[in-house]
């Protein structure tokens, strides 16, 4: 009886190593990197949605652009469901205004209010889950990681596309969209800690097909997806998984199909969960031979 306990306490000390390795594979440590893009950043709500619908844990964001101001509401406590009625309802009138400057055709000084009135924390120290913003330096072209402090200011940063908004100003820096240093901020959810990391690009096509461009920011727009494409190789290098959301054929200002571009970014995202599983799968340690070899004489002792 004296060894049939022996036996038991053995098993029930290899049960607690499987359970504690079990534990320690269910948060991998994920970080997810939101692209640029502008109205079709809303794409990014689908990945979310279904990250969320899966009970996938997300331990840190890092946004660019759109993707900054889209991190920033969910990092701040927004659900996806609010997430996607505000989408519904957002228009480009919310977020900017035009003007006329030497240094832009808009200023998106509106994006102060928008922000204020949909945010549930004011700054990086008030989110539910760690965010990084990036952001271009106008003067050097260095990028800039946002992590600490107010919130509003370096999501307007990130969002100053350049030729069409203002540059945003702060501690007497000027800044421009991340997406000239970041175009997928994958890199920096790596100096956050992330373990892996699931990197959202909003791949298409700005122009309008054979009719062409339609006016100057989708000249510019399309010199940008040239340039990302010709420079993806630092941010895809520092992802594990890379998901493409059907971008194609939408425009910048495209915010009335919000319906259609959450869909393309449920498609991609469920297509890619049995890779991001695998991510969640516990690494069995094997047991020591000593602890084989001592099992085992207990065994025989026992027969």
């Amino acid at each position: 009886m004296k060894q049939f306990g022996k036996i038991i306490r053995s098993v029930q000390a290899f049960g607690r190593e499987l359970s504690g390795t079990a534990q320690e594979g269910v948060d991998p440590g994920i970080g997810v990197a939101l692209g640029g893009g502008f109205a079709r950043g809303i794409a990014h709500l689908g990945v979310l949605k279904v990250l969320e619908e899966e009970n996938i844990p997300i331990r840190y964001i890092a946004g660019t652009s759109v993707g900054a101001l889209v991190g920033a509401a969910y990092c701040s406590g927004l659900s996806v469901a609010e997430l996607e009625q505000l989408a519904m309802q957002v228009r480009f009138k919310h977020l900017a205004r035009w003007t006329l400057s030497r240094y832009g055709f808009a200023s998106n000084q509106r994006m102060i209010g928008f922000l204020n009135r949909i945010l549930k924390g004011k700054t990086f120290e008030d989110l539910r889950i760690p965010l990084a913003v990036t952001a271009t330096d106008f003067a050097t072209g260095e990028g800039v990681v946002f992590r600490s402090g107010p919130l509003v200011d370096p999501v307007r940063a990130s969002c100053a596309y350049p030729g069409m908004f203002l540059p945003v100003r702060i501690d007497g820096r000027f800044f421009v969209d991340g997406m000239l240093a970041y175009a997928v901020p994958s890199v920096p959810l790596r100096h956050m800690g992330a373990k892996r990391v699931l990197a959202i690009h909003l791949k298409g096509r700005w122009s309008n097909g054979e009719a062409g461009p339609r006016h100057l920011f989708d000249v510019i727009g399309q010199c940008f997806a040239i340039a990302q494409e010709m420079n993806c190789g630092v941010w895809k290098a520092a992802s594990d998984l890379v998901i493409e959301p059907d971008t194609n054929g939408y425009k910048y200002d495209d915010f009335v199909h919000a319906a259609e571009l959450i869909r393309a970014g449920e498609v991609v995202a469920r297509a890619a969960l049995p890779e991001i599983r695998k991510w969640l799968q516990p690494e069995r340690k094997p047991r020591s031979s000593r602890a084989v070899r001592t099992a085992t004489r207990e065994q025989v002792s026992l027969g």
